[in-house]
Order: structure tokens, then C-alpha cells, then sequence
């Protein structure tokens, strides 16, 4: 899987946009493996301090359409974190 950090949000992950991301299909106690995993993995393994106002999108689709959290994450998904904050 691909997940993709734009508007800011790669100054979080080193400057960089794009990394490949290699999960298990399923948890430890046997469930597929979703966003609920995906976030705190990213924010354990990938980043480097926290900032709020991320919008997420799944392959282009805001993740509120696509149940959030509860998204079953699928090998070739594309996921994009947004900042949704700007200076000005």
C-alpha cells in the first residue's frame, strides 16, 4: 500500500510525500487490518510529531464516506493524509 502526505503534511514524515507501507492482512487478535490500525501504526512508525487538521482520503474518497475507522485496508489502497491547516 501506498500512503501519501500532502498540504503541509510531509514536513511531519521527513519531507517526504510517499512511502510504501507493508501491514499484515490481519491483526494480532485476528481482524483485518483497517484504518483503526493504519493511523496509530503511522503515527508509531512514520511520524515524527503531531499536528491535528489532517483530512484522509481512501483511493481519492473522504474516509467519512468509507467508514473511517472501521475501512478494511486491501493490497494496492491508496491512502492520502492532507493538512488542513494553513498559515496566512
Amino acid at each position: 500500500m501506498r500512503c501519501s502526505f500532502r498540504g503541509g503534511m510531509e514536513l511531519l514524515f521527513n519531507k517526504i510525500r510517499n512511502h510504501r507501507v507493508s501491514l499484515p492482512s490481519t491483526t494480532s487478535d485476528k481482524k483485518p487490518t483497517n484504518m483503526a490500525y493504519l493511523i496509530p501504526w503511522i503515527r508509531d512508525n512514520l511520524s515524527k510529531r503531531e499536528r491535528p487538521g489532517i483530512l484522509v482520503l481512501i483511493n481519492d474518497v473522504d474516509w467519512e464516506l468509507e467508514d473511517e475507522e472501521d475501512y478494511v485496508l486491501k493490497d494496492g489502497d491508496e491512502i492520502v493524509f492532507i493538512s488542513t491547516l494553513h498559515g496566512g
